[in-house]
């Protein structure tokens, strides 16, 4: 595997059935949902969630159908929480592209939010798999709290290396967990196999968030999504500035700490400036390293197959990427 165009032939005609089978189970005869439903998913994401599971399912040696519905269902998840966080963090880009509140407005988006939640455990239902209700129930769950818990860390400059690492668990990397989780429950796999699944999405779901915080100070809009200093305009304390706080010099801290507690992007420049000097970016890109490492690691048990080799492609891709 060399690019993502490479996996995305691999698992061309399975993708073309979620993308099916999201159409199907979007439809609603509430007009307003279907226009946001439809917005957001195809608003030009990489899809990861459900090509995650797709991808370890079939390394796994799946010859089912239920795979097709649980990549749709993990997509709903993950497009209900952007939903969401679009709304808490008054966000008007997301790829490039207006925001569903932007365009509609917040009370809007936290409804079709909760419609494609609660459609994804209808579907959770009909598959009739308490393991995989299970899994899934967890996994909003811990969504949630994560979502809680970084917004008890916005605009506090204390927060530490700990319990930010706990909130990209909890928050980002839960998701992928159970992608490739769900892929090893399918397939009747022991609980080692299971279990080694399941670090292998949590620490590729790591180490991509790691990567996007330092996108966050060495991007641009245009690649991304996003501006420059996005995060920090929120005032969150992401590895980076956090890394740099504990690193820099008094006056260094003492302006990152203003900024993360003001938000806002005034004194960006310093900000990048002191990130730079105290090689906090190199810090987290290492950090990303070690995520990604492990979660090629915990493929190890399962035979070698192009799908094998897809899922490391992507442990390398999360840390190499430029967007």
């Amino acid at each position: 595997m060399k690019t993502l165009e490479d996996i995305q032939a691999l698992i061309g005609p399975d993708m073309g059935e979620v993308d099916h089978c999201i159409s199907g189970r979007l439809r609603s005869e509430v007009v307003l949902i279907n226009q946001i439903g439809a917005y957001i998913i195809k608003s030009g994401g990489k899809r990861l969630r459900p090509v995650i599971h797709l991808l370890c399912a079939r390394a796994l040696g799946y010859e089912g159908r239920y795979h097709i519905e649980l990549a749709a269902i993990i997509e709903f998840i993950h497009t209900a929480t952007l939903l969401h966080d679009d709304v808490v963090d008054s966000s008007e880009l997301r790829r490039g592209q207006e925001t569903a509140n932007n365009l509609w407005g917040n009370a809007a988006s936290v409804l079709v939010g909760d419609f494609l939640y609660s459609r994804a455990f209808q579907m959770m239902v009909d598959i009739g798999q308490m393991d995989i209700m299970r899994i899934l129930a967890n996994c909003t769950n811990t969504i949630a709290e994560g979502e809680v818990q970084q917004l008890l860390n916005i605009h506090d400059a204390d927060t530490t290396e700990a319990r930010y690492m706990e909130v990209i668990h909890n928050k980002t990397a839960k998701l992928f967990e159970s992608a490739s989780e769900l892929a090893a429950v399918i397939t009747d796999q022991p609980e080692s196999i299971q279990q080694a699944m399941a670090r292998y999405g949590m620490h590729l779901g790591s180490a991509f968030q790691l990567v996007d915080d330092v996108l966050d100070y060495r991007s641009d809009s245009e690649e991304t999504g996003k501006n420059i200093g996005d995060d920090l305009a929120e005032g969150k304390p992401t590895l980076p500035l956090i890394y740099a706080i504990a690193q820099g010099s008094p006056e260094q801290a003492a302006v990152i700490r203003d900024a993360i507690e003001t938000g806002g992007l005034t004194q960006i420049d310093a900000v990048r400036a002191a990130i730079e000097s105290t090689g906090a970016i190199d810090y987290t890109a290492r950090c990303a390293r070690a995520e990604a490492d492990q979660a090629i690691e915990a493929l190890s048990g399962i035979p070698t197959s192009e799908y094998k080799d897809a899922l490391s492609f992507l442990a390398e891709f999360a840390v190499n990427r430029s967007y």
